[in-house]
C-alpha cells in the first residue's frame, strides 16, 4: 500500500476518481467475492430490529445492494447512492423497489429530518478523511429525532494510502484513529450506543474496523 501523493499517477488521478473507475471496473467481481462479515450482519440486524416498518432509511455507497440494500429494502423504504454508475446498475437489478442513484456522497443535499436511519458500509472510509468530519454532521442533520446512524470507519491515522491491485484494480482509503472517529461522532450531536472494533474477514484476511450504531436525540430540533 502506498501513501496518496506518492508517485506520478496520483498526481494524475484524484481519490473520487479511483474509487469510481476501481468500482465500475471490478463491479460484477466484487459482487461474487464480496462475503458479508458477522460484524456487517450482526450490526444490520441490530439496526433492523430497531427500525418501525416502512422506516425511512439512506444507504451511503450501496453497491449492488447485495445483501444489506435487500434485507433494508424488506422492511423500509430505502434510499441507495453510489459513486459507481456500474455499481447502481447491479443494484437496480437485485434491489427494484428500492431509490437508488449514481453520485458522490458529499454533493447530496436533503432537508433536515429526512431519514430514520441512515447507514454506511464500507463506504465512508473511500472519502479522504476531511470529507468524514464534514459528512458526519450532516449526516446528523439528515436524521429524524430518535434516528440511527450506523456505519464502520477505520482504526489508523491514515491520512490516504492507496492499493494498486485490489481485486484487479487500484482503491483508495482514509481514516482517523478509533478516538477521532468516536470524537466525530459524539461532537455531530449523536450518542455512542455501541461502538467496538471487530475483525472483519471479508478482504480474504484479517482486517480491523471501528464498528459504530449510534442514535439522534429524540429530542432534538428538526429544523
Amino acid at each position: 500500500m502506498q501513501a496518496f501523493g506518492e508517485g506520478k499517477d496520483r498526481m494524475d488521478y484524484g481519490p473520487k476518481h479511483l474509487v469510481e473507475s476501481g468500482y465500475n471496473h471490478i463491479a460484477q467481481r466484487y459482487l461474487e467475492w464480496s462475503r458479508p462479515s458477522p460484524a456487517r450482519m450482526g450490526y444490520l440486524q441490530n439496526l433492523l430490529e430497531r427500525l418501525v416498518t416502512s422506516a425511512h432509511v439512506l444507504e451511503l455507497g450501496c453497491g449492488a445492494g447485495v445483501p444489506c440494500t435487500q434485507l433494508l429494502a424488506k422492511k423500509a423504504h430505502v434510499t441507495g447512492i453510489d459513486i459507481s454508475a456500474v455499481q447502481i446498475e447491479l443494484a437496480k437489478q437485485y434491489v427494484p423497489s428500492a431509490t437508488l442513484f449514481q453520485a458522490d456522497m458529499m454533493i447530496l443535499e436533503f432537508p433536515p429530518a429526512t431519514f430514520d436511519a441512515i447507514v454506511g458500509f464500507y463506504s465512508l472510509i473511500h472519502l479522504p478523511r476531511t470529507e468524514q468530519s464534514i459528512l458526519i454532521p450532516c449526516i446528523a442533520e439528515w436524521l429524524c429525532p430518535g434516528g440511527w446512524f450506523l456505519a464502520n470507519l477505520g482504526i489508523s491515522n491514515d491520512p490516504g494510502s492507496i492499493e494498486h491491485d485490489w481485486l484487479g484494480t487500484t482503491m483508495y482509503w482514509s481514516s482517523y484513529d478509533v478516538q477521532k472517529n468516536l470524537e466525530m461522532v459524539s461532537q455531530a450531536g449523536l450518542t455512542l450506543v455501541k461502538a467496538e472494533v471487530l475483525i472483519d474477514d471479508e478482504d480474504g484476511g484479517p482486517a480491523s474496523f471501528l464498528w459504530i450504531l449510534a442514535k439522534k436525540d429524540a429530542s432534538a430540533s428538526s429544523v
